[in-house]
């Protein structure tokens, strides 16, 4: 929850306008502000306040803490000209709200956290727990001093500088890893979550016996708790009291599988005890290993004294999955392309594209980030590139123009890509839709999108498509209408839709939609000149249906209130 305060009158509005807004996410704290800012701060994850800086910071100073429990605050200026980020700005949030509350209010965000200002990721937003020297290390990354790195294994997490590197000399140090160990003043260590613990309990084991053994086994074995991804057990045990309460005090998930399931996993100790209780003969190391890994930690029981033991754990580690991200850049233009495309590109180490893609994000990459880019014709090398990338344990962006699934890289790299990789796909903005927004409204009703390029369907394919389009009276979009060496395709789709349509169906012709070169204009079926159109260009012809109106070429959705009347207003 948000808690949203406010002294004056302006400061109410802006206020009421983030309220409305965020139904749900925010929670107006009315009355004195003192008291106002001293409930929030105790009740909410993060604070917005309409006040001066200077009263704010006098406001919380008694209120702090620790910056890893404080919630995140922005300032919001009487003007509502700025987003202050002014406590918690990693940790609490308040980098990336001062963002959204500019957005919703049309001022300006101000974070002054030193790696945002330069662009380079904080050892304490890769999304990993960060232990040691933070500081230390982040002021030599910074600085641009050496740091060495010291990883056991490749993870999915963003670029790091050109200065973070194995073979850096220098007393900096950035570990990453899930062993013990205990770092020094000029050393940090990231905890990769890559250890599953298996656990299985007698019916009321205490959280105490469950908890103590998981604690004391990761010790002896020299692991860290923080690289605990998760609790697994037997789905006969998903709601026993003693794991549950384990899972929610280390902060981790609970994940629970079938009693048979677990019996097929092959393991070092079975035992005939759990095979007559739950089903299967493995609990702790049958768990343990059940999303694969391998097994660190055979099976341990507990040792209450006094008594039997009552809960069993394994230890297992599961390889890092690395990440490749498909993304749309959309049609061309900046602001076409998504703030979630922007964000994948920053969350990337590597990035795989054509070249002049790659031109046009460039300057959005962090420092360090891998660049392998190829040309026109290199598709299915950029596709296997990025694959390879992701198997390899890195954070990959694989871009295309548009959206990425949409006659571009996503169906290539997904046919290569198999379930041992995380995959994610970002949409952009189609060259279709780009150009039907220039257009006007041709998409108005059903379309279809059809690519006349014969170099990967053979013509007889597109033709029977077209045709099928045609009698169907669907407005179609071409892409790839036309090159230097592929130059009949277009005449002839165009003379099958003509088959089926007059000859002054509105046809709309659009080039380099979006980019600075930006052309449109708007003809006929029976008036277009195939040679004055190529690859850059989205040819639209509309359906029967469709209409130029003042200028713009739009197709009626067929609402039944409307009557038919072009430029009346109903």
């Amino acid at each position: 929850m948000i808690g949203l305060i406010s002294a004056t009158a302006a400061g109410a509005t802006a206020r009421d306008r983030l309220a409305a807004a965020w139904p749900g996410r925010v929670r107006v704290y009315e009355g004195p502000v003192r008291e106002a800012v001293e409930q929030a701060f105790a009740e909410c994850g993060a604070l917005v306040c309409f006040l001066a800086t200077g009263a704010t910071v006098r406001l919380l100073a008694p209120l702090l803490a620790d910056k890893a429990s404080d919630p995140g605050v922005v300032c919001v200026d009487e003007a509502g000209r700025f987003a202050v980020s002014l406590l918690g700005g990693h940790g609490g949030g308040a980098n990336a709200l001062a963002d959204e509350v500019a957005e919703v209010l049309g001022c300006t965000p101000v974070v002054t956290t030193a790696t945002d200002a330069v662009g380079v990721p904080g050892l304490d937003t890769l999304g990993l727990p960060v232990e040691g020297a933070v500081a230390t290390v982040s002021r030599a990354v910074l600085d641009g001093s050496p740091v060495a790195l010291r990883a056991d294994g490749v993870w999915p997490l963003p670029a790091l500088p050109p200065n973070v590197r194995p073979d850096a000399g220098g007393p900096a140090t950035l570990h990453l890893t899930d062993r013990l160990l205990r770092p020094g003043p000029d050393e940090a260590v990231l905890r990769p979550k890559s250890l599953v613990v298996g656990v299985g309990a007698s019916k009321g084991a205490p959280v105490e016996e469950v908890l103590g053994l998981i604690e004391d086994t990761l010790a002896e074995a020299g692991l860290s708790a923080l690289s605990v991804a998760a609790l697994a057990t037997v789905d006969a045990k998903s709601g026993e009291p003693g794991i549950v309460e384990a899972a929610s005090r280390l902060g981790v998930p609970l994940t629970t599988y079938s009693a048979e399931e677990l019996a097929g996993i092959e393991v070092p100790n079975p035992s005939d005890a759990p095979l007559e209780a739950v089903g299967t003969p493995s609990v702790a190391e049958a768990a343990a290993l059940a999303g694969g890994g391998e097994l660190l930690v055979p099976k341990r029981k507990s040792s209450p004294g006094g008594r039997a033991a009552m809960a069993t754990c394994a230890v297992a580690r599961r390889a890092p999955r690395g990440r490749l991200a498909v993304v749309g850049l959309g049609p061309g233009a900046r602001d076409l392309l998504t703030p979630r495309a922007r964000d994948e590109l920053r969350r990337a180490s590597v990035l795989v594209g054509l070249d002049q893609y790659v031109d046009q994000i460039r300057d959005l990459l962090r420092p360090g980030t891998t660049v392998l880019e190829s040309g026109l014709g290199a598709e299915e090398e950029r596709a296997r590139t990025a694959v390879a990338q992701a198997r390899a344990g890195h954070a990959v962006a694989l871009i295309g123009s548009g959206d990425a699934g949409v006659y571009a890289m996503a169906s290539p790299a997904l046919a290569e890509a198999a379930d041992d990789i995380d995959v994610v796909g970002v949409p952009g903005v189609t060259a279709a839709l780009a150009a039907a927004a220039i257009l006007g409204a041709p998409l108005g009703h059903d379309h279809v999108s059809i690519s006349l390029s014969d170099l990967h369907t053979p013509w007889e394919v597109i033709e029977r498509r077209v045709r099928a389009a045609a009698e169907a009276d669907i407005v179609v979009t071409f892409y790839n209408p036309r090159s230097r060496g592929r130059d009949w395709q277009l005449p002839k789709a165009l003379g099958i839709l003509a088959e089926h349509r007059a000859p002054h169906t509105p046809v709309g012709v659009v080039r380099n939609a979006s980019r600075p070169d930006e052309s449109s204009r708007l003809t006929t079926l029976g008036a277009l000149d195939p040679a004055t159109v190529d690859m850059m260009t989205v040819v639209t012809v509309g359906n029967t249906a469709t209409r130029e109106i003042a200028g713009r070429m739009v197709t009626p959705r067929g609402y039944r209130w409307q009557n038919g009347t072009p430029g009346e207003a109903r």
